[in-house]
């Protein structure tokens, strides 16, 4: 069984995707969860992430690893579990391209947002090896789209585009991220 995949998709793929992506691994702190990032649009193909949020993925311990923006193609969303976006608009960009890929598809907020409704007792247990994760995360997606009820993403969900700005803008995007990255790897391994 391959391991619980979370792709993580804005824009260009040089600043809120990277970043989600290399906190997720941060967050999570084990390699039971892979984590993958891509941009709707193919400006910055091939180019390394944006030296602000790079900065912010240092700061807070995080490690670059051999990050190069990718465009987002149809296998991407198709080996993932769970779809992150930076905006709602991204997400009926996913949406568009795979439609069956809808219930596991959120903004990063929403998502944040939903995991709060979830009642975790309920999930499938976690455990240290990834057919356990692997599982419990299928579920956690199942249990968010459930709560999501059909509603759409409000626009407080969306994650602003810092590209350009300074780095305290870019702080308070890497912030935001984390107020969801972190409860999602708690959720994934089971961790208080």
């Amino acid at each position: 069984m391959p391991p619980f995949t979370i792709l993580h998709v804005c824009m260009g793929n040089i600043c809120r995707s990277p970043m989600a992506e290399r906190l997720t691994v941060l967050a999570l702190g084990s390699d039971l969860v892979h984590t993958h990032s891509v941009g709707t649009g193919g400006w910055h193909v091939g180019d390394s992430m944006d030296a602000a949020a790079a900065r912010q993925v240092r700061a807070r311990g995080g490690d670059l690893g051999a990050f190069r923006a990718r465009r987002i193609a149809a296998e991407h969303v198709d080996a993932s579990d769970l779809i992150l976006t930076a905006t709602s608009e991204q997400v009926e960009y996913v949406r568009e391209l795979r439609p069956d890929a809808a219930d596991r598809t959120f903004v990063l907020g929403e998502f944040g947002r939903l995991l709060d409704a979830v009642d975790l007792a309920a999930l499938p247990p976690a455990g240290p090896d990834p057919d356990a994760v692997y599982a419990r995360g299928v579920s956690l997606v199942a249990a968010v789209d459930a709560a999501r009820a059909g509603r759409p993403p409000r626009a407080a969900d969306d994650l602003d585009d810092p590209w350009g700005r300074g780095d305290r803008y870019f702080a308070r995007v890497a912030d935001q991220i984390e107020e969801t990255v972190r409860p999602l790897a708690d959720a994934l391994l089971g961790t208080p």
